[in-house]
């Protein structure tokens, strides 16, 4: 049987307030258009957030040892630093899975705060949920949607990092139509993200538990044949049974995709949903992935979800997800 480590306490970030200090931070890609940059900056000054850049930021760094060392002090750094309500991830791409082993996991625990990213940013945002039980966000962030974020992004963003109440009922896009593979209504914590990168994490002690949990999934340019790999993957694992429900976010490509590979992605998703604990609901639609149009998700958090065989669903938390 897989043993995994989580925390027994779930620690909630406070929410932001106008005047506060957001840093940014790059633990994975960096980005190679710095006036996307420059935008984001300029957008949360607007909104009335004081913004501290670390000292990498967007640093290129062939050698990963150096590359590893400016990423795990900048996000040492940002977690220590008092002033500091809340940490926004640069961009996706690849590394954050190399930091996990080498974060002093105890300066976390003891200073939490609001973090948010999205991609790559899942094994990040796995590890600092299954080793200190912080709630943090999967969302927007500064070079991909935050330098001009759609009307409904921004909604999410800040209705989720600074009101309290805001998780309890969380609306889709409206061009995000939900699917039901399963009917059925479940309660449980919000685990999940990036399909890939969740999938490469599976055996490691940086996986939360998913026991009862509600398991989100997304991705972004990988064929039908890939995705039933890496479920399989999940599968045999024996991490799908445990859970009592499945929200599968938007499985996007690039490339035109065939008819024949869009229904062999439904075959996939329905086969694989037999094996969710209990027979809980299964949907696929919700406004999670590589899309401009994104929810931000509270990972850790305690949320109920219910689809009904029509695609009418409802999403909420049943906890507070960031304290006044």
């Amino acid at each position: 049987m897989l043993m995994v480590f989580c925390s027994m306490q779930t620690l909630t970030p406070q929410a932001l307030r106008t005047g506060d200090t957001i840093g940014l931070i790059s633990p994975s890609s960096h980005c190679a258009y710095p006036d996307k940059i420059s935008q984001a900056f300029t957008y949360l000054e607007k909104n009335g957030y004081r913004v501290k850049p670390s000292r990498h930021l967007n640093c290129i760094d062939p050698d990963p040892a150096i590359a590893d060392e400016q990423k795990l002090h900048d996000l040492h750094e940002m977690f220590s630093d008092p002033d500091i309500k809340a940490i926004i991830c640069l961009r996706g791409g690849a590394g954050a899975s190399r930091l996990l082993k080498k974060i002093d996991y105890r300066i976390i625990a003891a200073n939490p705060k609001i973090v948010v990213g999205y991609s790559d940013i899942t094994a990040l945002s796995l590890a600092l949920f299954a080793k200190t039980g912080l709630i943090n966000f999967s969302g927007p962030m500064l070079a991909t949607e935050l330098y001009e974020p759609t009307p409904y992004t921004e909604e999410h963003f800040w209705g989720m990092l600074t009101s309290p109440s805001y998780a309890r009922s969380l609306q889709n896009h409206p061009d995000h139509p939900v699917t039901c593979i399963r009917a059925g209504k479940a309660e449980g914590r919000l685990i999940g993200g990036n399909l890939s990168v969740l999938s490469s994490m599976i055996g490691t002690p940086y996986f939360p538990v998913l026991e009862d949990a509600l398991l989100f999934l997304e991705e972004i340019n990988e064929p039908a044949y890939r995705i039933d790999r890496m479920l399989s993957h999940l599968d045999n694992a024996g991490l799908l049974a445990p859970c009592n429900g499945v929200l599968l976010g938007q499985f996007s490509n690039v490339r035109e995709v065939t008819t024949e590979e869009h229904l062999r992605l439904q075959n996939i998703f329905s086969y694989y949903s037999q094996h969710a604990h209990n027979n809980g609901p299964v949907m696929r639609g919700l406004s999670c992935g590589h899309i401009k149009n994104l929810m931000t998700i509270p990972i850790g958090a305690r949320f109920s979800m219910e689809v009904y065989p029509t695609g009418a669903f409802s999403f909420g938390a049943l906890e507070t997800v960031v304290t006044p």
